[in-house]
């Protein structure tokens, strides 16, 4: 990717601390979602929805836009390229101007070139800006995905907004048991994909979304689980309760104590000296470009020259 091309990304999508799945067949929380405080709302169309459902859901979820507006931005989960259902899903969705669409199951980058494709006919077709319908792909339910994600670099994707990691649909292809311990920490294998795809996310230069935290009455452990998330690398997480909701975002978004440190760490760089002492320790160009990424997390990023008090 190009620096432009960077700068253009990050430019016109915003970091989403917390996707809410909501099944698209389900009246009452379709209704529900209309207050909902996620950065975004993957209606689903996927597994929360029974095969002999999906027509419906279609029909619901669209009627349900056209009288609703929602806080959060709206993606829909569709179904995957085999399920023979995901070109009707796209024929139904991209009408509806979602912000983009959550992709499961892929298997390779093949999968992502066909979708793109498919998405710039059903936009042409529709009248829909050609390549505004982003893509949030599930990079890890199925063993081929893990082996195959360094191919996802073979060229860039301008639809990529980001990569979510599960690991209970890859167990499931696995026949393996609980991937998580008793203790709830993941078993080696996940703790190994999951990582993988952290690295494939920021290889890409698109967001880490982590996996849910099943647990939907431990709010400490919720929290100190996105804690780790954030810490980690991950940009954002997956919420299975709307009542994680908060508690994600909260963990997401840096303190006012860290936003003041990013600050007077750029400040100290102003000299235009490539490493700088700051309350007794040395610093880099890394520090800077933690910093830099940290400010325009919260959008206070602050212009060269702009200085402020630091102790240099």
């Amino acid at each position: 990717m190009t620096n432009s091309q960077a700068d253009s990304l990050s430019a016109r999508d915003q970091i989403i601390r917390s996707i809410l799945f909501v099944p698209a067949d389900s009246d009452r929380k379709l209704t529900k979602s209309i207050d909902l405080e996620a950065d975004a709302i993957a209606f689903d169309l996927e597994d929360s929805v029974m095969p002999a459902n999906k027509p419906l859901a279609r029909k619901k979820l669209g009627e349900f836009l056209k009288n609703n507006s929602c806080r959060a931005d709206h993606w829909v989960r569709v179904n995957d390229v085999r399920s023979g259902e995901l070109l009707k899903d796209l024929a139904a969705v991209v009408p509806m101007q979602p912000v983009g669409i959550v992709l499961p199951k892929i298997y390779g980058p093949e999968d992502l070139d066909l979708v793109d494709n498919w998405l710039e006919m059903a936009e042409a077709m529709t009248g829909v800006r050609v390549g505004q319908t982003r893509i949030i792909a599930v990079a890890t339910e199925t063993p081929e995905a893990v082996l195959r994600l360094s191919e996802l670099g073979n060229r860039y994707r301008p639809r990529l907004l980001g990569l979510i990691w599960g690991a209970e649909d890859l167990s499931s292809a696995m026949g393996a048991g609980n991937p998580r311990h008793e203790d709830g920490s993941w078993r080696s294998l996940y703790q190994q994909v999951r990582g993988q795809v952290l690295l494939a996310a920021h290889m890409l230069e698109v967001q880490a979304i982590d996996t849910v935290y099943v647990d939907f009455t431990d709010p400490e452990g919720c929290l100190a689980n996105s804690r780790d998330a954030r810490h980690d690398g991950f940009t954002g997480k997956v919420a299975i309760h709307p009542g994680q909701v908060a508690i994600i975002n909260s963990a997401f978004t840096p303190s006012d104590d860290e936003v003041v440190f990013a600050k007077r760490v750029v400040a100290a760089f102003d000299s235009g000296e490539g490493t700088v002492s700051l309350d007794g320790k040395m610093l880099d160009i890394p520090h800077l470009k933690a910093a830099q990424r940290l400010l325009a997390v919260v959008g206070e990023s602050r212009p060269a020259g702009d200085s402020e008090t630091s102790t240099v």
